[in-house]
């Protein structure tokens, strides 16, 4: 890491430099809206690629599917980060988003599994794949090339732009969603409706595209290039060498993963939590969402330019220990505040499944039929998940029969027989079509509400604890490009800085969807995925608050 320290300037900002911004976080901001697109839109893609399986399977393979473009997103930062450093930032990330554009136009007109089977989620999670390689040659690239045209002292300022973009394009895809949501109709929504916001997105490719073709080299490489100095094998100067491979450690654990998996949690678990959790209904979920987000989005330059003074770490590490002291509390209060029936009930009448524990299968399974859980326990916890009830699992006797209490009700489970892999005998069907019927009145009389009663929630109180969540979101997200544009040196920052971003952005938040709720569905509780990160950020905040050291005042071009 370069140690020099830079001389600060107050100069305003130029024509050139602000065009240089403008320029780099409007072509992001299209990007991430691309990506995003296929979170918002996850309960509908359920059913629209993944109907052939249990619909809580359903919507989990649809977060896998969705985790897919996180997962390979490292790759992309290996492929494009490499080409970024030997030809340039400009060229490289102008190929990155035609990757993005055009894939995500291709699922706009993809058709469904209904309509040519198991091909369409498989073509689906290869076009989710594509999308992730170009996002994992974006940012770094985007956020690189901001920084080496900012002037020393200000690099927070200028870069947290491009840290608003991801933020942003959430924001726009929700708005072109809503809509196209309140012109056509919910009803027509779903069927095929959800393609318009896939399908428009090839004006955005064809805005980005004409924006980036009229961008300058970044002087910073321009006159590497010209000395003679660029890297000719930036991976192996970036991962075979100790002295740079520690700082991508670091960068990945004692920064980006708690990084990664708060800006997830407070952006797209929240959402999901709300419509999927809570049972609010998509439209005021999506609204709730866009509102906290414009409220928390100034922050991520607020942040960012606090960091110029007082230093990146400690803003970061603020964020960290303020999500993980306050997750718990801040998320039954979103219950109680979006569903109040569902917090009272959970309350007032706690409910128990008493089962033989060896009967139960992992409920997180994203290929799992209905016909798959055969046992009395998996029966049970699967008609309680898809309730969003909370439950309490008792080891029963071996080879008893689950049995639920909530206050004074008693629901007695069932063991299935299946003729097939396909279904139950109709003895079964019958069984269990019986045991959800009482199952669901009983809990609707112990006031287990079905969806959020829209006239009972406390929208303000509402978007304020998603404005909070998105505030920590703007406290470990802001400062964080210019702290990793700081750690590397010029002819290997590109490749170095890009790994472990979409590592811990990737995998560590990018999974986050999936990795709680399959641990929400195997557990019973549905606040139990919290602890994923929470456990993450804790990781986090000791590994950088011991190793990781401060970088506001070092020269970026000390070491080339």
């Amino acid at each position: 890491m370069a140690t020099a320290t830079a001389v600060s300037t107050n100069t305003p900002m130029s024509a050139e430099e602000k065009k240089v911004i403008f320029a780099s976080s409007l072509g992001t901001v299209f990007e991430w809206y691309d990506f995003y697109l296929y979170g918002s839109l996850a309960p509908i893609i359920a059913k629209q690629f993944f109907g052939q399986l249990d619909p809580q399977a359903a919507f989990i393979a649809s977060l896998l599917a969705f985790a897919a473009g996180f997962i390979v997103r490292p790759f992309g930062a290996l492929v494009f980060g490499r080409l970024g450093d030997m030809i340039g930032r400009k060229y490289t990330f102008l190929v990155t988003i035609l990757i993005m554009g055009l894939s995500t136009f291709i699922v706009g007109i993809l058709p469904g599994s209904a309509t040519i089977g198991a091909a369409a989620p498989v073509i689906l999670i290869g076009l989710r794949m594509l999308q992730g390689l170009a996002l994992g040659g974006e940012y770094g690239g985007a956020a690189t090339y901001v920084a080496e045209h900012a002037p020393a002292g200000k690099r927070g300022a200028y870069t947290s732009w491009i840290q608003t973009t991801a933020t942003l394009g959430l924001f726009l895809s929700l708005m072109v969603i809503l809509g196209t949501r309140s012109v056509i109709g919910e009803a027509a929504f779903s069927d095929w409706g959800w393609r318009v916001p896939f399908i428009v997105s090839i004006l955005l490719l064809g805005i980005s595209v004409w924006i980036r073709l009229s961008m300058n080299e970044s002087p910073a490489f321009q006159k590497m290039k010209s000395e003679g100095k660029t890297s000719k094998a930036p991976l192996s100067e970036s991962f075979g060498q100790w002295k740079n491979l520690k700082i991508v450690l670091l960068a990945l654990f004692g920064l980006v993963a708690g990084q990664g998996v708060v800006w997830y949690t407070g952006q797209f678990y929240a959402l999901f939590f709300l419509t999927s959790v809570l049972k609010v209904d998509s439209a005021t979920a999506n609204l709730m969402i866009a509102a906290s987000l414009l409220i928390g989005t100034p922050f991520f330059v607020v942040f960012g330019t606090l960091s110029d003074k007082i230093g990146r770490k400690p803003i970061i590490m603020a964020g960290l220990l303020l999500a993980i002291v306050t997750y718990f509390p801040l998320f039954k209060a979103l219950t109680a505040a979006a569903n109040p029936d569902l917090a009272k009930a959970q309350a007032t009448a706690q409910i128990t499944l008493t089962v033989d524990t060896s009967t139960c299968s992992f409920q997180g399974s994203p290929v799992a039929k209905e016909v798959d859980f055969t046992s009395s326990c998996d029966i049970a916890k699967r008609a309680l998940a898809q309730s969003s009830a909370s439950y309490e699992t008792l080891s029963g006797p071996a080879g008893s029969v689950a049995v639920i209490k909530f206050g004074d009700k008693v629901v007695t489970g069932l063991n299935a027989t299946k003729l097939n892999d396909y279904k139950f005998d109709e003895a079964t069907v019958k069984g269990i079509a019986a045991f959800k019927k009482e199952l669901a009145e009983g809990l609707k009389a112990a006031g287990y509400p079905a969806k959020a009663d829209p006239a009972k929630i406390n929208k303000p109180l509402v978007v304020a604890i998603l404005s909070i969540l998105v505030l920590y979101v703007t406290m470990v997200y802001g400062p964080i490009a210019a702290m990793l544009v700081e750690m590397f040196p010029t002819r290997i920052r590109y490749t170095s800085m890009s790994l472990p971003y979409h590592i811990g952005n990737g995998w560590f938040g990018g999974l986050l969807p999936s990795i709680t709720f399959a641990m929400v569905a195997q557990n019973g509780n549905i606040y139990h995925g919290l602890w994923y990160p929470i456990g993450v950020a804790a990781m986090t905040l000791v590994i950088g608050l011991l190793f990781v050291r401060e970088t506001k005042d070092v020269n970026i071009y000390a070491n080339d």
